[in-house]
């Protein structure tokens, strides 16, 4: 190793002299020392990309994992069923139908029967009886009005079943649905002021 190294060295000063050849190896090294210090400030943002032919990976079976199962609830439990937030009253159209009588006309059954809890919904918030909370669920409504009117309960809860199996459960809807969520809406303003609605 040591005579390679002395008949290199040697070599090298028969060509270059030695104090020129420390000059370049400084010179090297400080250029190797600005470009580390200034990188990648020199480098050229997009460098030119190679156009290599696409190689087309074989397609592999997908595997799908099993899907487990949720606990049902137990017959007792109350669904998580989230209610529509209350809207302000709209106002009636020139043929005299409201919004939710409008949708049932139009076989839109599903969103008559919503309207109509919005409806019991703003009956309630009118009345005092709750105050409006976004996000409240049917069961935390009928428990609420439940605590300061206990005649209510029936009612809500026939709506809240009729709007969960509905909305959640994805049932059909029909307009037996609508009309006996009318009926509903009729029983609770009766219970709440003892007249019926207009």
């Amino acid at each position: 190793m040591s005579r390679w190294w002395t008949e290199t060295v040697a070599a090298l000063g028969d060509v270059v002299p030695l104090p020129l050849a420390a000059l370049i190896l400084l010179a090297v090294a400080l250029l190797v020392a600005l470009g580390w210090y200034f990188f990648p400030a020199w480098v050229p943002r997009r460098l030119p990309r190679l156009s290599l032919p696409r190689l087309r990976r074989p397609r592999l079976p997908r595997f799908r994992l099993p899907r487990f199962r949720r606990r049902r609830r137990s017959r007792t439990d109350p669904p998580p069923v989230r209610l529509p937030a209350p809207r302000t009253p709209e106002p009636a159209p020139a043929g005299g139908l409201g919004s939710a009588d409008r949708l049932a006309a139009e076989g839109r059954y599903a969103e008559a029967v919503r309207e109509r809890l919005r409806e019991m919904v703003r009956l309630l918030v009118l009345r005092q009886v709750v105050e409006p909370r976004p996000g409240l669920t049917v069961v935390e409504l009928t428990e609420a009005a439940a605590r300061t009117r206990p005649q209510v309960r029936p009612t809500l809860n026939a709506a809240g079943a009729i709007f969960s199996d509905l909305w959640y459960a994805q049932r059909p809807a029909t307009a037996a649905h609508d009309r006996r969520m009318r009926e509903l809406v009729t029983d609770l303003s009766r219970e709440l002021t003892g007249e019926e609605p207009r």
